[in-house]
């Protein structure tokens, strides 16, 4: 078992630290207005998570817009500011390296609604019941 990975493909603790280092790193860049650009003014970004590949080399961060407005521009943004921001977050990182970044919108609340609202649906409430009704006579 290689040092970055471990059972079951799960992320190793260097990875996992180096993804919350750099997640802060561009909260702050956000959140500061480090990035001039007409297309930012107005919003607020957040960024709920970012994932490491295992050798490092790249970041894909993962942010969403508050309240979902400009969601579809803000990925295009900041990719027109990749440069720029690889540069800080590999200075406020301090890491040897600085890996590739990528920037996808996160979903996660949006799968969430989604999976709730499924489980919440009548056909499924119907299927539910009728499976419980059959564990019952059996």
């Amino acid at each position: 078992m290689s040092r970055l990975h471990q059972k079951g493909g799960e992320p190793s603790q260097r990875m996992l630290r180096v993804a919350e280092l750099i997640r802060h790193a561009m909260a702050e860049l956000l959140s500061r207005g480090e990035i001039n650009d007409p297309d930012l003014e107005g919003l607020v970004v957040t960024v709920p998570s970012v994932k490491m590949s295992p050798d490092l080399k790249l970041a894909s961060i993962f942010v969403m817009p508050m309240g979902g407005r400009g969601r579809d521009t803000i990925v295009t943004t900041l990719e027109r500011h990749k440069k720029y921001l690889r540069g800080e977050i590999a200075q406020r990182v301090n890491l040897k390296f600085a890996p590739e970044i990528r920037f996808r919108v996160d979903e996660s609340f949006e799968n969430a609604d989604r999976i709730d609202a499924l489980l919440h649906s009548p056909k499924v409430a119907q299927d539910l019941a009728a499976s419980s009704e059959q564990e019952e006579h059996e």
